[in-house]
């Protein structure tokens, strides 16, 4: 059973930066596309970046120029910077494949931009 482990979330002022980390166990990681989505309170789980197994990038609009997605496939593991937090950020962060097809989801990891 494949388990996903995200971590590096935290609390933020405006403007500011963190980077996630999502480790992958139980499955092959090298040939899958990933992606990292976010579910903010009363709302959608939605997806934020994708990331190819080889290595193309896309983001949602919202986040795009801030975030970057990248992936090691050595040590089974998706990241995503971002810079320039905003409040509206502010979400539970999930990695999971790029057409969210594992199960079950991680806990996620809490990111709260607040001043």
């Amino acid at each position: 059973q494949v388990q996903l482990v995200e971590s590096g979330g935290g609390l933020v002022q405006p403007g500011g930066s963190l980077r996630l980390f999502c480790v992958v166990s139980g499955s092959i990681f090298s040939i899958i596309d990933m992606g990292w989505y976010r579910q903010a309170p009363g709302k959608e789980r939605e997806l934020v970046a994708a990331i190819t197994s080889g290595g193309s990038t896309n983001y949602a609009d919202s986040v795009k120029g801030r975030f970057t997605i990248s992936r090691d496939n050595g040590k089974k593991t998706v990241y995503l910077q971002m810079h320039s937090l905003k409040p509206e950020d502010t979400a539970v962060y999930y990695c999971n494949t790029a057409r969210a097809g594992w199960s079950p989801w991680g806990q996620g990891t809490q990111v709260t931009v607040s001043s």
